[in-house]
């Protein structure tokens, strides 16, 4: 048996057991596969822009030239909506053909308001003119509000302006013939009035606040028809469509 002595003089020996954890599964499996996910979903886009018409070829190759969206072609726009008007006179008629189509199919009243409607082509973009007779159309005498006739025709007009990436202008004119108010209010404030209830009332039916580049009040400063200052039809409502600019040679590259 052995002695305490002994005991105390053996060296303690201490085993240290180390665990080790399995190694965990990599992650680089999932990188692989999102790349060749992302690889077959090119080849597809690229396969069905092959099969595509030419028209959605310049769509998508006008997006990636213009992200920013100030082109003139499909899908370079903010609006993302529509055809953006060209520069050439056609697409402009075309585009006057196209509001006149939708006015006289969707107005019940089209028969008796086509005498007031004039739709020019002027080097701004397409302006549609809404003119007054002695008895008032689309705006009662003296008043800032629409009438119903107004109200109907302004609110086809957003609906189909609301489809295209211009920005539009709105203009409203009076008459020579004093505006006979003891408050001060004249034929100044009444163009401005009249062009912001288009206005609102065009945006309440579509037309996108960022389509808007200006309401200007005009007054009788400028008459359609000056030799006749008086004339009911200077009295009126000018909504302009303004054309699309073209993108100057190598301007996309350059953004």
């Amino acid at each position: 048996m052995a002695s305490t002595e002994d005991v105390k003089t053996q060296p303690i020996i201490i085993v240290r057991k180390r665990h080790r954890h399995k190694a965990h599964h990599g992650g680089a499996w999932k990188v692989a596969y999102a790349d060749f996910v992302t690889a077959m979903m090119a080849l597809f886009i690229v396969l069905w822009l092959l099969s595509s018409n030419d028209k959605v070829q310049k769509a998508v190759g006008g997006y990636f030239r213009d992200p920013r969206g100030k082109g003139q072609l499909v899908g370079t726009t903010k609006a993302g909506a529509g055809e953006a008007l060209q520069v050439k006179p056609e697409d402009l008629n075309n585009l006057k053909k196209k509001i006149e189509r939708a006015m006289a199919k969707e107005l019940k009243d089209f028969a008796n308001l086509k005498d007031y409607l004039n739709v020019t082509i002027t080097e701004e973009g397409l302006r549609i003119e809404f003119l007054e007779s002695a008895t008032g159309v689309f705006f009662e005498s003296g008043k800032s509000s629409p009438s119903p006739a107004g109200v109907e025709i302004f609110s086809k007009l957003a609906e189909q302006v609301s489809t295209l990436p211009n920005l539009v202008v709105i203009e409203g004119h009076t008459d020579a013939k004093p505006f006979g108010s003891s408050s001060g209010y004249s034929n100044w404030e009444l163009s401005a009035d009249r062009a912001n209830a288009v206005r609102r009332l065009m945006q309440e039916h579509g037309l996108r606040a960022d389509q808007v580049a200006q309401v200007r009040g005009y007054a009788s400063q400028q008459l359609r028809k000056p030799k006749a200052p008086e004339d009911p039809s200077n009295r009126r409502i000018s909504v302009l469509i303004r054309k699309v600019e073209a993108i100057p040679s190598g301007a996309a590259a350059g953004q």
